[in-house]
């Protein structure tokens, strides 16, 4: 039996339904016997698969905030930017509501730039709290790349307000800070906390590099986000360093 829709107008619904809408969509069409109603129930079917699949990646995602769901504010802390050539490090410090789930948060590597901006919003909307720590080319000159990475960090957390019980970090325990820490081996993959971490420093280091990309047009940083691609290494080469590259990693490449 059929609805009296044509099946533009139910192609049109499809388009329209948002996820807890699939299940009536289904219900309402799985008896249409066209075959392109048909098409259309099972590309919904798919969907609502799909969507069962990512809940359960996030309550994977969420085990290290149920093991220590004893703690108030849960922190996942975790940086970006530690191996281009120029530009700031950035680290990020996130603590989501507890028993939050925002789905497709995952490292923020494993995202594609859309995903990540759609998530950085959401993130940021549902926080408790949320804050980004950087270190300079100069400092990371200065100091190496590991130290200023933790100064990035330390700022980051000290920024939180209220202030966290636990930090879960991507892989490292860092000096000087107080606060109970869980380092986790690719932790931007295994917590939802480090990976909203992860995603939130990675899309506020990339929209500073593509501004940079206006003031240093010949590099390529939009593109690159100052990592060592051909074109960047060659731009260095013909242009020399911006005031924005790290002295101590190009080297290689040009005298500094």
């Amino acid at each position: 039996m059929g609805t009296g829709e044509s099946i533009q107008e139910i192609r049109r619904r499809l388009q329209a339904a948002c996820a807890d809408g699939l299940p009536e969509f289904i219900a309402l069409y799985g008896g249409d016997e066209r075959a392109g109603v048909q098409k259309l129930v099972e590309s919904a079917r798919r969907r609502l698969q799909e969507l069962e699949l990512e809940k359960a990646r996030i309550e994977k995602l969420r085990v290290y905030e149920e093991q220590y769901g004893d703690c108030e504010y849960i922190c996942g802390v975790d940086e970006v930017g530690r191996g281009p050539l120029a530009g700031p490090v950035v680290a990020g410090a996130v603590i989501l509501p507890k028993g939050c789930r925002i789905l497709y948060i995952n490292d923020s590597k494993q995202l594609s730039e859309k995903k990540r901006e759609e998530l950085y919003q959401v993130i940021m909307e549902k926080a408790v709290a949320c804050a980004v720590g950087y270190a300079t080319p100069e400092r990371i000159d200065e100091i190496n790349i590991l130290q200023a990475t933790f100064e990035a960090m330390r700022e980051a957390i000290g920024k939180l307000n209220p202030a966290p019980d636990i930090l879960l970090n991507d892989a490292v325990k860092i000096p000087g800070v107080p606060i109970r820490q869980v380092p986790i081996i690719k932790g931007d993959a295994k917590s939802i906390t480090i990976g909203a971490a992860s995603i939130i420093a990675k899309v506020t280091r990339d929209r500073l590099m593509t501004e940079y990309d206006k003031v240093f047009p010949e590099y390529d940083f939009a593109g690159n986000k100052g990592y060592g691609s051909a074109a960047h290494i060659q731009a260095l080469k013909k242009y020399g360093p911006t005031p924005i590259h790290r002295k101590s990693f190009i080297g290689h490449f040009v005298k500094v």
